[in-house]
């Protein structure tokens, strides 16, 4: 078996390859774990992290804990919460390399032969790698399957192009060693609400350019409320409805301009406006592999693309562009290339999580496809306010959602906006994987006080939805 692609999916896939006793080629051009270790998710989600202590600290005067140090004078001087900006990208992408390194040692231990060096399929039965320096040397793997994990990259437009300096892309934010005076973000979808709620509870001034009515468009809409409510508390300005059509570099700055003529200048712009496979160039149409109009490759529910042995996993695929998904893609294409047992991935199983603060976590069904009649539920929301335990830690913002189907109460999908809701969606995926009903789930016993108490209450006010 030979992997294109040392992401999520190319890691997942590599490995349980090699468990399953299959000889193993992992082709990898910057590194194990692709961009989503090195440039992406570790690195994004390790600055929220920083951001999210800032904030902790920020509102723990609400909860009588003052911060103060001694004058001159003997008198108590209130301390500013500083960031070093510099301090924390030099963490963060440690950290990230410390993981690409773990990864690339358990491939190892595991038996993988690892090539560094960029490869393009020659059929479908073999890779080529260009390695060596300038990628003079060149290696041919030959292979019974192929998996292609090559991943995504960010979209760049002719009208804003990213200079790595003023105006940069998610990959080129990890430069900057000061917080950005002014950082306009443009684009407002996962990406773009990410890095604008991290770089207000940084401190920085923000303004999010969003195209479309809401922030987070397609998400929950009570969700997308929530978070939109907490950004314009925050100070951060929110510019709906308003599409960037240029952006340019100024003296000490940036200027965005939008298409009704109106301008904003700031220091930095962070252009969050989808991204594209990287498919381009590495002979898959000449293979007989089918893409989409967008350069996806197309594949089905258990990875395969249209030539038999070689599938495809991950944001490089028209399936979900998450880590998640890539690496259970990964699995799946594996355990039915080489005969083990396969479930087909299905959307409406797949937990999502939004690294927001608060965290937006969603599963299955959503209330819009209840409204829209696609499935027949209910849907219940309880504010995360009620709780105990979020009294006690201060927390003012979240619900917990849960949508059933009627007459059996079945558990179709959730939502959780919440501190740390990537954590709480899990029972709720649980329940939506092994058909649980609200009943059932209300039976669990939840520790109390506890935020996931939220999820029992929630679940035990729909015991109707499974009589009605």
């Amino acid at each position: 078996m030979a992997v294109l692609g040392g992401g999520p999916g190319g890691y997942e896939a590599a490995l349980a390859a090699a468990q399953l006793g299959a000889d193993v080629t992992l082709v990898e051009r910057v590194g194990v774990g692709g961009s989503a270790v090195l440039t992406d998710v570790v690195p994004s989600k390790s600055l929220i992290a920083t951001a999210d202590a800032a904030v902790a600290i920020a509102e723990a005067t609400d909860l009588g804990v003052q911060f103060y140090a001694k004058g001159g004078n003997g008198k108590p001087l209130k301390p500013e919460i500083a960031i070093n900006l510099a301090a924390v990208n030099k963490r963060l992408l440690a950290l990230a390399g410390q993981q690409s390194e773990d990864m690339r040692a358990t491939l190892l231990e595991a038996g993988v032969r690892i090539l560094s060096g960029h490869g393009r399929l020659e059929g479908p039965n073999a890779i080529i790698v260009a390695t060596g320096p300038g990628g003079t040397d060149f290696d041919r793997v030959e292979a019974d399957t192929v998996i292609v994990s090559v991943g995504a990259s960010p979209r760049e437009l002719d009208s804003a192009k990213p200079d790595g300096t003023r105006i940069l892309t998610w990959t080129q934010l990890y430069g900057m060693k000061a917080l950005p005076e002014h950082l306009i973000v443009v684009g407002s979808g996962v990406t773009g609400a990410e890095f604008a709620s991290a770089y207000m509870n940084l401190g920085a001034k923000v303004t999010l350019v969003s195209s479309r009515e809401q922030v987070l468009p397609g998400e929950d809409v009570d969700a997308a409320k929530v978070l939109e409510a907490v950004f314009k508390r925050g100070g951060m300005q929110v510019l709906s409805k308003s599409r960037a059509s240029k952006v340019e570099r100024t003296e000490d700055g940036v200027l965005v301009t939008l298409a009704d003529g109106r301008t904003v200048e700031g220091s930095h712009c962070l252009m969050a406006v989808g991204s594209v496979p990287n498919t381009t160039g590495i002979g898959l149409e000449e293979a007989g592999i089918e893409l989409d109009d967008s350069g996806h490759v197309r594949v089905n529910r258990v990875a395969r693309t249209s030539v038999p042995n070689v599938y495809a996993v991950g944001d490089c695929t028209n399936f979900m562009p998450l880590a998640s998904v890539a690496s259970m893609q990964g699995r799946t294409a594996v355990f039915h290339a080489l005969g083990d047992i396969v479930i087909p991935l299905e959307h409406r199983r797949i937990t999502a999580n939004i690294f927001t603060a608060p965290e937006i976590a969603t599963v299955g069904f959503s209330e819009s496809d209840v409204e829209n009649g696609v499935v027949a539920g209910s849907a219940y929301k309880l504010p995360l306010a009620a709780n105990p335990r979020a009294k006690m830690m201060g927390i003012k913002d979240g619900f917990v959602k849960i949508i059933a189907r009627k007459g059996s109460g079945t558990v179709i999908g959730g939502v959780i906006v919440a501190p740390k809701a990537s954590e709480l969606i899990y029972p709720l995926a649980m329940a939506v994987e092994r058909r649980l009903n609200v009943d059932q789930v209300s039976r669990v016993f939840a520790a109390y006080p506890s935020l996931s108490t939220s999820i029992t209450d929630a679940s035990r006010a729909m015991h109707a939805v499974n009589i009605s």
